[in-house]
């Protein structure tokens, strides 16, 4: 963007267009030289200038490098030029509460104004807003509207630039008023939804998402399968995607047109929505091909071990003799599993990954089984029959699946979804992960239910007492009540920097859930009445302390989000209450001796450092299940680390080694 003036009246400062401009990091040469009433207009270098407040917002958004300044595409540029439009009832006098009102109700349960990430038409609605001086800081005290609170408080923590620039041109009474339509005008085509959860899908952009609802057709869809179903239905919805449904038949065994189109039923009773059905036995014939692919590759080999031995190996991280067979050996093989010979019978390809890697799941997985029973849809016209491991991301990439969303019980298995695809040779698809539904006295396996159903405990599927769909529905339960409490079930998830200072270091989902962890030492320093900041939240007022024994068990605290975060002393890091939590090792080192420097007739042994190695348990954010061996990461109000033993399962901690800082440490004793 080439050099430019802003000319515009001292009494009515232009706040959105330098705050943009800041933010834009664009240069601007300040010029409070207009007559009183003048709307503001840039100058550039060229001889060329714009006039007014709106036309100089689309310039800046346009020739700035901000990603989605202006919107992500024409509907939402659209939806920006509205909020242009409309900004200025908030400082049309005595509409101004009612334009607050319409503000907190609309932001509900959004986080920017348009779209997901910051555009001009927030910078335009917060200075306005911020232009009223007392009069909207008398709003913020009263706790009215919270939701708009919560909007104008987190974009000025983000966006500095902002209050830097009300602090230099706002006085306590504000700038003045500006001439606007009424409100009821200008509001009445908005659509406000204010209902369910925020959550943001990593890398999604509308228009380009395409998630798939997969259940196996193994038997009805209870509650579980709701929550999946329901939550591809949300990202499909809201980022404006595609949504496949798809019936993952590989395993003849267990599976029926019954359960085909019940499931189908379900879906449709449950509101969602799906372009097209598509079923993974659809593509057999491409996943054989891909099988045998692999094996002339020297990426998968077949195995005639026993299943038994072949378990225990996996265990011991032991490769099986069939290993390192040649590739004209592993395709006899496989050409009996495909005729379903006797031989073949007791065969299994699996692919040759990593029989060492902690991560289990990589220990050469079975991608291919014999299985002679009739399928209810291609008959008896093969014998083998890929695994769920091995079809799911093959055929994820073949439909354009750009986000694959999976409960937390599979986390294990994601490196190893990314790794067949890899050996593929296809695009990655990205896996978004959600907390699976735990119900007390119910049973939501589907072999347990079964079970029931073949041993006449229950009358079928649809019994009242099942968690099936049609069951509860059955017992009296209406579908939007159960659709409410699965919605309920959500926390609200924002995509953060990882780094606030540093782009590069990419996003990371935040979860904000109504109970939460902080440190106990913190806890222990903290007073009731006392307002205190949660990093990257907000502040909050503690209300109660509880104690037992002596001991701290529980803060009671109210989201204050309007506070002021400079003027709280203690800023606390804090994690959400989730099952989905990591355990962690913190290990810190000290010196081996304890004298600085050794003399020649020392003894070293007299000197031995009694603790060199001190090691602490924590939590930690579910995120660092991604933390590759070798990395380094900051813990805030800690330090940094390198880890040495990544995520390997939930029951082994993540070990990280603190990395010497240069400050002098206490010595342990």
């Amino acid at each position: 963007m080439e050099e430019a003036r802003l000319a515009f009246a001292q009494d009515s400062p232009p706040l959105a267009i330098i705050a943009a401009a800041k933010i834009a990091c664009v240069s601007l040469t300040i010029d409070p030289s207009l007559a009183s009433g003048s709307a503001p207009t840039l100058h550039l270098s060229s001889g060329d200038f714009i006039h007014g407040i709106n036309t100089i917002l689309r310039y800046i958004a346009r020739a700035a490098t901000v990603p989605s300044f202006y919107g992500q595409d024409a509907i939402q540029a659209a939806h920006v030029d509205q909020w242009l439009e409309y900004a200025p009832v908030i400082l049309s006098g005595s509409e101004f509460e009612a334009a607050c009102s319409f503000l907190d109700g609309f932001l509900a349960s959004r986080t920017f104004l348009v779209g997901y990430s910051l555009s001009i038409a927030d910078i335009l609605v917060w200075s306005n807003i911020a232009g009223t001086g007392q009069r909207w800081e008398s709003l913020r005290r009263s706790k009215k509207y919270q939701n708009l609170i919560r909007w104008f408080n987190s974009i000025a923590v983000d966006y500095l630039a902002l209050d830097e620039v009300v602090a230099a041109y706002v006085g306590k009474r504000g700038i003045g008023k500006s001439p606007a339509p009424s409100l009821q005008e200008k509001v009445q085509d908005w659509k406000v939804n204010t209902s369910g959860p925020e959550i943001d899908l990593p890398g999604a952009k509308v228009g380009e998402v395409c998630v798939r609802f997969a259940p196996e057709p193994s038997g009805y869809l209870h509650i579980g399968h709701a929550k999946a179903g329901l939550l591809n239905k949300y990202f499909a919805e809201r980022y404006k995607g595609h949504l496949i449904a798809r019936f993952d038949d590989t395993n003849p065994s267990k599976e029926s047109n019954e359960f085909v189109e019940n499931i189908l039923e379900d879906i449709d009773t449950m509101g969602i929505k799906y372009d097209t059905v598509t079923y993974t036995s659809d593509y057999f014939p491409k996943l054989m091909e891909m099988a045998e692919s692999l094996i002339k590759q020297g990426k998968a080999y077949v195995d005639n071990t026993p299943k038994q031995q072949m378990k225990d190996e996996r265990m011991a991280g032991t490769e099986s003799k069939c290993r390192n067979n040649t590739v004209e050996e592993n395709l006899s093989l496989w050409r009996e599993m495909v005729n379903g010979t006797e031989i073949g019978m007791q065969c299994y390809v699996r692919g040759k990954l990593d029989m060492q890697d902690p991560n289990k799941t990589l220990r050469d997985p079975v991608y291919y089984r014999c299985n002679t029973d009739h399928h209810h849809r291609v008959g008896s016209k093969y014998k083998v029959y890929p695994t769920y491991d091995f079809a799911c991301p093959f055929v994820d990439a073949l439909e354009g699946v750009t986000h694959a969303l999976r409960s937390s019980e599979y986390h294990d298995r994601n490196a190893q979804y990314h790794r067949i695809l890899q050996d593929m040779g296809l695009r990655r698809v990205e896996i978004y992960e959600f907390s699976r539904l735990n119900l007390v006295y119910t049973l939501l396996s589907k072999r347990k239910l079964l079970w029931f159903v073949e041993n006449k405990k229950v009358d079928d599927w649809t019994d009242p007492r099942f968690p099936t769909i049609q069951g509860i529905l059955r017992r009296g339960l209406k579908i939007e009540a159960l659709v409410q409490f699965i919605l309920e079930q959500e926390q609200f998830v924002r995509i953060l920097p990882r780094h606030k200072k540093y782009e590069g270091a990419g996003n990371k989902a935040t979860t904000f859930t109504s109970r939460i962890w902080l440190e106990y030492a913190d806890a222990s320093i903290m007073s009731t009445g006392q307002e205190v900041t949660l990093m990257d939240w907000g502040n909050t007022i503690i209300k109660e302390i509880k104690t037992e024994n002596g001991i701290i068990t529980q803060l009671v605290g109210e989201l204050h989000l309007e506070g002021s975060v400079k003027l709280t002393k203690l800023k606390l890091t804090w994690l959400p209450d989730i099952e989905d939590l990591v355990s962690l090792s913190l290990v810190e080192f000290d010196y081996l001796i304890t004298k600085k420097k050794l003399e020649k007739q020392d003894d070293f042994v007299k000197y031995l450092n009694p603790c060199t190695r001190r090691e602490t348990s924590a939590l930690g954010d579910p995120n660092m299940r991604n933390l590759k061996q070798g990395e380094i990461i900051q813990l805030e109000r800690k330090g940094y680390y390198r880890c040495d033993v990544p995520f390997i399962r939930p029951s082994k901690p993540i070990v990280l080694f603190a990395i010497p800082d240069g400050r002098q440490q206490p010595r342990a004793n």
